[in-house]
């Protein structure tokens, strides 16, 4: 069977063989030992949004809505007496810190599965089919990016496992590029099996 071409895992719209080289030496990421397989160590914020389950969203409106409740529930057994636009101040900023608290919460979840921090089966299966059918697209498998491919590690570096310490520090990757700790050629193996079968089957 002929090798066929795939393109890079991110299309750099400022450089390459095209417009020159200016990459510099690759630092791979650390291997941490997890319980379950590591999907990407630095998923875009697109992905882990995306990839959260239901469980996931429920478990952060709960907690969203647990701030305003109890600050309720504490109004009504020992009253404030701080009139309604003093108390309708308190809401409002519990309401935001909860909203907050809620949505951190539901990313923290989502993106431990990536890192393989817990069970991550449904995940591993889509991420698989996700960059399956962008192989077989001809897609770069993390999209395109305009920034310098060293840009593209110092930005990889600064938000790698940044899911780990999201409650000190919120920090999300906004960044496409081709450093996520995995060995993609599983991607274009399981690509060229499909293609093979799609082939015998026509």
């Amino acid at each position: 069977m002929a090798q066929q071409q795939y393109p890079r895992e991110v299309e750099n719209l400022r450089e390459g063989p095209e417009h020159g080289e200016t990459g510099r030496p690759f630092v791979p990421a650390r291997k941490l030992n997890t319980d379950y397989p590591l999907i990407d160590s630095d998923p875009h914020f697109r992905r882990v949004i995306s990839y959260a389950r239901g469980s996931d969203y429920l478990a952060g409106s709960l907690l969203a809505a647990s701030g305003p409740a109890l600050m309720l529930w504490w109004e009504r057994i020992s009253p404030s007496e701080v009139g309604k636009g003093g108390f309708a101040s308190v809401m409002r900023l519990s309401g935001f810190i909860s909203l907050t608290a809620g949505f951190l919460y539901t990313y923290q979840r989502s993106i431990h599965r990536f890192y393989g921090f817990t069970e991550n089966r449904r995940e591993i299966e889509r991420d698989m089919r996700e960059m399956t059918d962008r192989v077989k697209r001809g897609e770069p498998l993390y999209g395109k990016s305009s920034m310098a491919e060293y840009m593209q590690g110092v930005a990889s570096r600064q938000s790698r496992y940044s899911g780990v310490f999201l409650h000190v520090m919120p920090w999300f990757n906004f960044v496409n590029h081709a450093q996520h700790g995995v060995d993609t050629a599983k991607y274009y193996r399981n690509a060229e099996r499909e293609l093979e079968a799609e082939r015998q089957g026509s």
